[in-house]
């Protein structure tokens, strides 16, 4: 069997995972790898949980990740992040935004929003680098850039030169929102 790297990018639908999950596929294909990028899954377009899996290497069969295959969880929301760890294989690397969006039982006061899930799930023994991207996003110049500062704090765990980042933006971004986004990855990836 090749060697595969599992991605999954798991979220709330309108963040921007579909941005994320072509941004991270266009280096991989630059780069040389077969590339299987699966569907968004889920309620896109309701605010519901959506989940994207990237996966990467000399021969891909299957765009599908099971459970406990991830290399990565990328997560736009820390709730989203804890309901997929199941996913994540051992050793494996969460990368998380800090920001909270109440799913409808927590709005409807059915349920309440859990308290501490970074400490819980480091607690698990899990891999975990949270950071506020909607923050460093605000800093980029618009909120709807946490996709890309995401992506670029994933950068930092993958061998891609940031010139192929970088590359790719200027492939899929339009001009008018290319060096806000440019200044999200950087933001992200701690270079800024």
């Amino acid at each position: 069997m090749s060697n595969v790297t599992n991605i999954m990018i798991v979220g709330v639908g309108g963040q921007g995972a579909l941005l994320a999950s072509k941004t991270l596929g266009k280096v991989l294909l630059d780069a040389g790898f077969d590339v299987k990028v699966s569907e968004v899954h889920g309620m896109s377009q309701r605010g519901g949980s959506v989940v994207t899996y990237v996966r990467y290497g000399s021969k891909v069969y299957s765009p599908i990740v099971d459970k406990g295959e991830a290399d990565f969880i990328v997560s736009f929301e820390l709730l989203e992040a804890a309901r997929y760890t199941e996913w994540l294989k051992p050793g494996g690397q969460i990368v998380v935004n800090t920001q909270k969006i109440d799913p409808m039982p927590v709005i409807t006061g059915a349920a309440q929003y859990p308290e501490n899930l970074t400490g819980e799930l480091a607690a698990a023994g899990l891999k975990v680098d949270a950071l506020d991207c909607l923050t460093l996003a605000e800093q980029a110049g618009t909120a709807k850039a946490v996709n890309i500062v995401l992506m670029g704090r994933l950068s930092k765990y993958l061998d891609f030169p940031e010139s192929a980042w970088m590359s790719a933006l200027e492939q899929l971004v339009k001009p008018q929102f290319l060096e806000m986004n440019k200044k999200a990855f950087q933001l992200g990836r701690g270079n800024a």
